[in-house]
């Protein structure tokens, strides 16, 4: 497993939230579901992205956007259009002073606007996430990106699948919205713009994205730095200072912040027991888990538990 298909691990949809949007201008929709993460997609005609205290970005047909919760946002055909929809949580759209929308637009399946021969056809699907692996990854994120059309092929793919009412197309609906966010996370991620974390750029290291892989795939592993050396082929001095340039911390520091956020994953499940999830991130024992949890989180993992 590399990197970012570890962190990604979190974030994988399952019964997302997918709505195509069918509108003429003037149009304008503000949304605030307060979702940690999502993707708005432009199939057809242009817009405006209006994140909250950020300046107004366009939105071309085919541009991809992501955005980080849970500020507002809004859409819209021209920055200066009054608001017409609201959207809240629990996927309830109103009109600004409260009326029920959600009847009155419905268009059939996954679909919704005041016209079904809109000249404008933007997709959404939101994530519900609150894991600490998602974390992780939304940590490094900026507040909203766009990356555009040339780069993304699966916009069309998407757009004819989310109309389908057919047996399995939920599951159809996740996996193509996580290959669509992975797609879009790749490309931002090469653009100059984009603050790239240390762990994507270390994973095409042949040494250090080998060991990352070793140790994404396999956390419970006993791993010293002396058997990740071996494992890679070269010394424990040269993979230790090497993984520390790259990756900004020590093999055994990055393994063991991996373990935690796993772990605390993991401890949200209610059935799962602290010595379950110390086996599976290889501790072997609760109280060897505990001990780690409470010195670098400042919590037992019960209280973790707890607080989640």
């Amino acid at each position: 497993m590399d990197v970012l298909a570890g962190l990604l691990d979190g974030p994988r949809a399952r019964g997302a939230f997918l709505m195509r949007t069918v509108l003429d201008p003037p149009w304008s929709v503000r949304v605030e579901d307060r979702a940690p993460l999502t993707v708005v997609a432009m199939v057809r005609g242009d817009g405006w992205l209006l994140p909250h205290g950020s300046d107004p970005v366009r939105l071309r047909a085919g541009d991809v956007a992501v955005l980080r919760g849970p500020d507002p946002y809004a859409v819209a055909d021209d920055p200066a259009t009054p608001v017409q929809a609201v959207v809240h949580p629990g996927e309830i759209t109103t009109t600004p002073d409260g009326a029920a929308l959600c009847e009155q637009w419905g268009l059939g399946v996954r679909t919704w606007g005041a016209n079904p021969d809109g000249s404008v056809v933007m997709l959404s699907g939101t994530y519900q996430l609150d894991g600490e692996v998602s974390r992780r990854l939304l940590s490094v994120l900026p507040a909203h990106l766009v990356v555009p059309r040339a780069e993304l092929p699966l916009v069309p793919l998407l757009a004819d699948e989310i109309t389908r009412d057919e047996p399995g197309q939920e599951a159809v609906l996740d996996r193509m919205l996580d290959l669509l966010l992975i797609s879009v996370l790749r490309a931002w991620f090469c653009r100059p713009e984009a603050r790239t974390p240390s762990w994507y750029t270390a994973h095409a290291d042949p040494v250090v994205g080998r060991a990352l892989r070793l140790l994404h795939g396999d956390p419970a592993h006993p791993w010293t730095v002396a058997s990740l050396a071996d494992a890679v082929g070269v010394s424990r001095a040269a993979l230790a200072r090497r993984f520390t340039d790259l990756v900004g911390e020590p093999p055994m520091a990055y393994l063991t912040d991996w373990r935690l956020t796993l772990a605390a994953d993991l401890l949200r499940e209610p059935s799962a027991t602290v010595a379950a999830v110390a086996h599976q991130v290889g501790y072997s024992t609760a109280f060897a888990l505990s001990t780690a949890f409470k010195r670098e989180r400042g919590v037992s993992p019960s209280e973790h538990r707890a607080n989640a």
